[in-house]
C-alpha cells in the first residue's frame, strides 16, 4: 500500500518511512506544502501522514484540497499541538486519525493500517472472497484453507487488486502503488507482467479460481 509522508522535518520524516517500508508500505515524501499539494493533485494513496505545521502553508488546507477534490486518501494528522480543540477540529475537518508529537513509530503504523483497513476492507483484518482469505495483519494469503507463498510484490499486488476488485486498473497505477517515486527508474511496465504471471500462477496451482484478467489496451482487473 502506498503512503505519502508529509513532514518538513527530515529526521522524523527519514524515521517514519524506514520503519512503514520494513512494514511492508511504499512511501513517499513531500517536505512541504507545495510539493504536497502536487502529490495529492497527480496521485492517490493508501493513507496520507499528514504534518499540520509545514514552512510554507498549513497542513489543514491540504486536507481542506483533499476533500474538494473527493479524493479517498485516509488522512492521520500528527501534530505537536495536543489540545482536545485542535484535534476535534482537525477530526471534523475530515481527517480520519489524529496523533501527537512525539509519537512511537509501531502505534503510528497501527492507526495507519487501521485507516486502511476503514477505507478499503470495511475495517476487517481478515478478508475472506470466495476461496480466497487474506489476513492483514499477518499478511498472508490461504487458498481453500491453503497457505500460499507470495513475494512482498506479490502480496501487494493481490491486495492492491482486491480493494479494486471489478475495476480496471493501468499499468501505470500499479507501477506507482508498488514502487511509488522509484518508478521512474523503470524503463517498460514489463516488471508488472511479471510479478501478476507469477502471483495467477502461485493462485491457481493453489486452486483459486482465475480472477486476474488483462484488458487489452486499459490495463488489468480483479474479476469477482
Amino acid at each position: 500500500m502506498k503512503v505519502l509522508v508529509i513532514e518538513d522535518e527530515k529526521e522524523l520524516s527519514d524515521s517514519i518511512c524506514t520503519y512503514l517500508a520494513n512494514e511492508q508500505f511504499v512511501c513517499e515524501r513531500a517536505p512541504d506544502f507545495s510539493s504536497a499539494i502536487e502529490k495529492i493533485s497527480e496521485h492517490d494513496y493508501a493513507c496520507v501522514i499528514l504534518d499540520v505545521n509545514l514552512p510554507d502553508g498549513s497542513g489543514l488546507e491540504i486536507l481542506n484540497d483533499l476533500k474538494k477534490q473527493n479524493k479517498m486518501d485516509g488522512v492521520l494528522i500528527v501534530s505537536a499541538r495536543n489540545s482536545l480543540e485542535d484535534k476535534v477540529f482537525a477530526l471534523n475537518a475530515g481527517a480520519d486519525d489524529y496523533l501527537t508529537k512525539p509519537f512511537h513509530l509501531p502505534e503510528l503504523s497501527a492507526r495507519v493500517a487501521a485507516i486502511i483497513r476503514r477505507k478499503s476492507f470495511e475495517g476487517k483484518n481478515q478478508v475472506k472472497l470466495n476461496e480466497l482469505l487474506l489476513d492483514l495483519s499477518e499478511k498472508t494469503i490461504h487458498v481453500h484453507d491453503k497457505l500460499v507463498e507470495l513475494t512482498r510484490k506479490e502480496y501487494e499486488l493481490l491486495l492492491y487488486f482486491i480493494g479494486n476488485k471489478n475495476r480496471v486498473i493501468s499499468k501505470h497505477a500499479i507501477a506507482e502503488h508498488l514502487w511509488g517515486d522509484n518508478m521512474d527508474m523503470v524503463d517498460n511496465y514489463d516488471f508488472i507482467y511479471t510479478h501478476i504471471k507469477n502471483l495467477r500462477k502461485k493462485l491457481l496451482q493453489a486452486g483459486s479460481s482465475d480472477y486476474i484478467k488483462s484488458i487489452y489496451g486499459m490495463g488489468y482487473k480483479f474479476s469477482v
